[in-house]
C-alpha cells in the first residue's frame, strides 16, 4: 500500500513539474533551456512503449524468420509474374487492348 502511494505521489509530482515547465515555455518570455529540456524530455518519455510483452509471451507474434521468408517468397512471386508477363507498368505485357493497336 505504501509503495502505491509513493508511486502515485511521484507521478503526480513529476506531472505537475512537467505542466509547469510547459506553461513557462508557452507563456513566459524568460523561459530557458531548463524548461525546454524538461518539456521535450517528458514528451519523449511518453513515446516509450512501456506496456509491451516479450515476443516469447506475446499471443500471435510473428516468428523471427517469418519476415525473411515472406520477403524471399515475395521476390520469387514477382519474378514469376514478370516471366509470365503479368503486372508491370500500364501498357506493358500481353494482355488487354494496347494503345495504337486498333
Amino acid at each position: 500500500m505504501a509503495g502505491r502511494i509513493v508511486r502515485w505521489g511521484a507521478v503526480l509530482g513529476l506531472g505537475a513539474v512537467w505542466w509547469w515547465a510547459l506553461f513557462r515555455v508557452v507563456v513566459a518570455a524568460d523561459a530557458g533551456a531548463l524548461e525546454g529540456a524538461l518539456v521535450a524530455g517528458g514528451w519523449g518519455l511518453s513515446l516509450l512503449p512501456v506496456h509491451t510483452v516479450s515476443k516469447a509471451r506475446a499471443v500471435g507474434a510473428v516468428g523471427t524468420g517469418r519476415w525473411r521468408a515472406a520477403w524471399r517468397a515475395g521476390g520469387a512471386a514477382a519474378d514469376a509474374k514478370a516471366e509470365a508477363g503479368v503486372g508491370g507498368k500500364p501498357g506493358e505485357g500481353s494482355g488487354g487492348c494496347e494503345r495504337g493497336a486498333g
